[in-house]
């Protein structure tokens, strides 16, 4: 994107909407996002700020009067800098605090919605971080009212607030930003770091309460890390109205540094945004996130973090569903030339292109928790092996019947005319016969219908021979009887071997279907494994989060505060251990469901059946 574009648009009466044309740029961007949005009270030089992460003087508009620029949140896509594979989107959201905005519910909801959609959030102030500076911060005390991670059970009552503790698991890394600073960073005579100045500034005394330190807290149990940036002015007098088309260097050389440090910071540090279970978000998984958290908050209802992504689930996995089967339909027809001379090349082609096709999906899909989603693939995957498998039948039934017609015809025109109705006839017309067959067996590319076309004929032909034996005036009684047995006794010599190969190629295709069991029940094992891992990083980070915080107030001597929190901690070792018992359940439930999806109802019907009334229906014709 060469110019920022609107995400959510802002309108009268407090709704928000979606634009279709952000929709329509996100739907293409099929990478892994790293989202990094900015929120923060407006007219503090947010946009120019997200400008440098984009790596452009100008794009999200700055203001150089009392008026804010940005309305609702303005979104650019940007090839990320550090990150190949991965695509930069920046979030530059309406400042807070408007004066024109007479709507402060609506300044809640964006930046809850920064907060849904980020992987990074930087909140973005002037001066100090002060008292005042986190009375201004109030929004992140209102997360609990507006943000659910879990969806309400039927016939449970739910108390406000009870998802709080799980913030830290989903929530976005945290950066504050201060601009215009101006203090030296020193402490008890001693420099210290921003992030310590940070750390300094969120440290809340004991038993202390007011609006301020409720911020501090939520900040510290909501955001599972902190980071700190203070900048200097960027410029100077007048020069500040025209910052957008300053030179760089014509900006201060500490604003350069720190601005530089800020960049590499979220370049370097940032991870992809993921959901519950650890699955990466893509562009258009983004768009579909924004839209569904948007229309929660216009239908009055809080977003929800779990519904959000069971909905995006069902999403993307049908979609993962629908490209995995058009890969495997687009190489097979790129790869296969029909008729194929055996029924294992076809069958190895299949292999491949089906490897690649689940590939594809388990790539895109997520929280297919009864592999749903994989047993519709595999059953379409199956039906349509089994049309490649027709098709090849038919094609090499094509061309056998036409290397037949033309190797045939001059056998059939002396039939016609009666040719081998004379003394040593049938002589002749076996060897009129061996002829034809030399000449069918030299034509190329026939595929694996050849034995049982020419036995078809040949079985046609069963009841002329035995006509032109029987008036043959030059053999014996004797000899005809003779001549006819080993006429039988070759025929049932050739439909014993077309029965062989039919067997053959039904072995061989459930040999297959059972190689490609094996293969989606090792693709569902690595999901699962890979889910698990994500919910113990998850539940890690909580862990970590509060051990941190244990540490805090044990150093601070605050022991009844840290043998509350305790307990918490108590709680997150049990969920890790419970859901590493409940994965195995279900990896075990879903892993046998998978079986009944390879039942090969199609084969039986294309070799069985055909085994049964061709084969055996012929020999006990005999």
């Amino acid at each position: 994107m060469e110019a920022p574009v609107c995400l959510i648009e802002s309108r009268p009466q407090g709704k928000l909407a979606v634009r279709q044309e952000a929709l329509q740029v996100l739907a293409g961007v099929t990478q892994p996002v790293v989202v990094v949005a900015i929120a923060g009270l407006y007219r503090t030089g947010k946009s120019y700020l997200m400008n440098r992460l984009a790596g452009r003087s100008r794009g999200f508009p700055l203001g150089s009067t009392i008026q804010s620029e940005t309305k609702g949140i303005w979104m650019w896509c940007r090839p990320h800098p550090r990150k190949a594979g991965h695509t930069l989107v920046l979030l530059d959201t309406e400042g807070l605090g408007d004066t024109d905005n007479d709507n402060e519910q609506k300044d809640t909801w964006i930046f809850s919605l920064a907060v849904l959609l980020s992987s990074i959030l930087v909140y973005n102030s002037t001066g100090t971080i002060d008292s005042y500076a986190l009375q201004r911060l109030h929004y992140v005390t209102e997360l609990t009212k507006h943000i659910r991670v879990k969806a309400e059970q039927a016939g449970s009552s739910r108390e406000e607030g009870q998802d709080r503790p799980k913030f830290v698991r989903f929530f976005p890394d945290f950066v504050w930003a201060v601009r215009d600073f101006t203090l030296q960073l020193m402490a008890d005579g001693k420099p210290i770091t921003e992030d310590q100045y940070l750390e300094r500034a969120l440290t809340v005394p004991a038993g202390s309460r007011g609006k301020a330190n409720e911020v501090k807290q939520c900040i510290r149990d909501f955001f599972p890390s902190l980071k700190c940036f203070t900048f200097s002015w960027p410029a100077s007098g007048n020069s500040l109205a025209q910052l957008e088309h300053l030179q760089e260097q014509e900006l201060d050389s500490d604003f350069r540094e720190s601005a530089r440090r800020f960049c590499n910071h979220i370049w370097d540090n940032t991870r992809p945004m993921t959901l519950l279970g650890g699955q990466q978000v893509t562009g258009a998984a983004l768009g579909h996130l924004a839209q569904m958290y948007v229309d929660s908050i216009n239908r009055g209802a809080v977003p929800c973090i779990g519904n959000a992504v069971e909905a995006l689930a069902k999403i993307e996995n049908a979609a993962a569903a629908k490209e995995a089967l058009a890969c495997y339909t687009e190489r097979m027809e790129q790869r296969v030339r029909l008729p194929t001379e055996t029924l294992r090349e076809l069958l190895e082609l299949h292999a491949q292109c089906e490897r690649e096709a689940l590939a594809v999906f388990t790539g895109r899909a997520f929280k297919d928790d009864e592999a749903t989603f994989q047993k519709q693939l595999i059953a379409e995957l199956v039906a349509r092996k089994e049309e490649f498998c027709r098709r090849n039948e038919e094609a090499s039934l094509g061309r056998c019947r036409a290397a037949l017609a033309e190797a045939s015809g001059e056998l059939e025109r002396k039939l016609s005319r009666g040719s081998y109705s004379v003394p040593g006839g049938y002589q002749r017309f076996l060897d009129n016969q061996k002829k034809m067959k030399q000449k069918y067996w030299k034509v190329p590319g026939k595929g694996l219908k050849a034995d049982e076309v020419l036995e078809d004929f040949l079985t046609a032909k069963e009841a002329v021979a035995g006509l032109i034996l029987q008036a043959d005036q030059t053999l014996t009684q004797k000899e005809k009887e003779m001549a006819a047995e080993r006429a039988r006794a070759k025929a049932a010599k050739q439909q014993q071997k077309i029965a062989e190969q039919l067997n053959a190629e039904m072995q061989q295709e459930l040999e297959a279907l059972e190689r490609s069991k094996e293969e989606h029940i090792q693709r569902i094992k690595k999901r699962l494994e890979k889910e698990k891992k994500a919910l113990m990083e998850e539940l890690q980070r909580e862990m970590d989060q509060k051990l941190k915080e244990h540490a805090r107030l044990m150093e601070e001597e605050r022991e009844e505060e840290a043998k509350q929190l305790n307990q918490k901690i108590r709680e997150i070792k049990e969920e890790m251990s419970n859901s590493k018992w409940n994965t195995a359940v279900d990896a075990a439930s879903t892993i046998a469901s998978i079986g009944a999806c390879f039942i090969p109802g199609g084969l039986f019907t294309r070799l069985g059946i055909s085994l049964a009334a061709w084969g055996i229906g012929r020999l006990l014709r005999k």
